[in-house]
């Protein structure tokens, strides 16, 4: 936590990330088991139950690179302050619109699609703000402290969200939610970005030649990066609707409830939490590009395993261990790619690198189509084995990845 004790933007910056990433861990477990209970008796249930999450990711595909333009061209903190706080007001109102008990499940739909469009903006902008709260030599501890706000909240917000279901019913779960929005909003008030650049004069053209030029960075000047964005293809997309899954898999495969469903997720938040804190602590050591290829090996294996573990004391380790992997790919990848890119194009790039999150909503379509089909079980294997398949090819391709420090 050095930079978090250093800086002092950072912590706000820290702060108003751990509020906001509690209030999407929150969001997530709750909409899967709400959706749950609404479609139960439906023939299509695992579907709706899987796909609902992915919903999230979605809009990155049409509102995320363009985000990354906006952050190029704007104020990157008062634009992510504008977004939270609608989300604070979209939030409650869904609140709202449960307590009634008129709530249906494509309610559920909508609301995670408008959130999806206001994540997919704020997502990229909170994570390019760290490069403007601490000094470049300080930039690898300060996004794996960052990481903690994703993996230490993936703790928080599912174990007493999942409790709250099953004492109060899903109300409160939101209700909670928008005032962790509203949150994030206090905490960026007082926040500075000592560190941000300005935009050369050249820079100021139009969006679309703003965004070309993003393109055209990636395509020509670092390689490297298309190589990450591709290879981040297994854990962003075929690997992500695991999460979604957890739901189904706790009634079917371990018999237990949402408590119990929310104490896996929480579980995948203390991998994660480990991962972070020993990057942070230890640093890469030489090879960072070496390190996310076999994070993407060791967590498609750990599907595998999760998918046959029906003790709940195994199924909290291997999903733990998934996460910790999928943890140590997203922060050498994110470190590595923002120790690239100069200030000027970091919105665009970060916007690319995070792309692929789009089409998680279609790998969660099939996904949710094949539990139907088959089972949770059979799923999870597929998806596991076909991530470790894909691994291995990219070991044997992706040579620039391989090399890169």
């Amino acid at each position: 936590m050095d930079s978090w004790k250093a800086y002092r933007d950072f912590r706000f910056l820290w702060v108003g990330n751990f509020f906001a990433n509690t209030a999407q861990w929150l969001q997530l477990l709750s909409v899967g088991w709400l959706v749950r209970d609404l479609t139960d008796s439906f023939a299509a249930s695992g579907l709706l139950v899987v796909t609902v999450g992915g919903m999230t990711t979605l809009p990155t595909l049409i509102v995320g690179p363009w985000a990354g333009v906006l952050g190029d061209r704007v104020d990157r903190r008062k634009l992510v302050m504008r977004v939270q706080t609608f989300m604070a007001v979209a939030a409650i109102t869904f609140a709202l619109v449960v307590q009634s008990g008129r709530v249906e499940w494509w309610h559920a739909y909508i609301y995670v699609l408008v959130s999806g469009v206001c994540w997919s903006t704020t997502l990229t902008m909170r994570q390019t703000l760290v490069a403007n709260t601490v000094p470049r030599e300080s930039l690898v501890n300060a996004y794996a402290s960052n990481t903690l706000t994703i993996t230490g909240t993936r703790m928080i917000g599912p174990f007493i969200g999942g409790i709250l279901i099953t004492t109060v019913g899903f109300t409160w779960n939101f209700a909670i939610e928008a005032c962790l929005y509203a949150a994030t909003v206090l905490a960026f008030l007082r926040m500075k970005t000592p560190y941000y650049l300005e935009r050369a004069a050249d820079s100021n053209g139009s969006p679309w030649a703003n965004f070309v030029e993003g393109i055209q960075y990636i395509r020509k000047q670092e390689r490297v990066i298309l190589n990450l964005i591709l290879l981040g293809l297994i854990p962003n997309v075929l690997l992500h609707p695991v999460w979604f899954m957890l739901p189904v898999f706790t009634v079917d495969v371990l018999h237990r409830n949402a408590d119990v469903g929310g104490y896996l997720l929480a579980v995948t938040g203390f991998g994660g939490l480990i991962s972070a804190l020993t990057i942070a602590s230890l640093g890469f050591g030489a090879n960072r590009g070496l390190i996310c290829l076999w994070a993407v090996l060791a967590s498609s294996v750990a599907v595998i395993l999760f998918a046959y573990s029906q003790w709940l004391v195994l199924a909290m380790v291997l999903i733990g261990l998934m996460s910790m992997a999928q943890a140590t790919f997203r922060t050498s990848s994110s470190t590595l790619i923002q120790s690239l890119v100069p200030d000027q194009l970091r919105g665009r790039i970060t916007s690319l690198h995070m792309y692929s999150q789009g089409f998680v909503f279609m790998s969660s379509l099939a996904v949710g189509w094949l539990v139907d089909l088959t089972t949770v079980v059979v799923a999870l294997t597929v998806v596991g084995v076909t991530g470790t398949v894909l691994g291995l090819v990219s070991y044997l391709v992706l040579s620039r990845v391989r090399e890169a420090r």
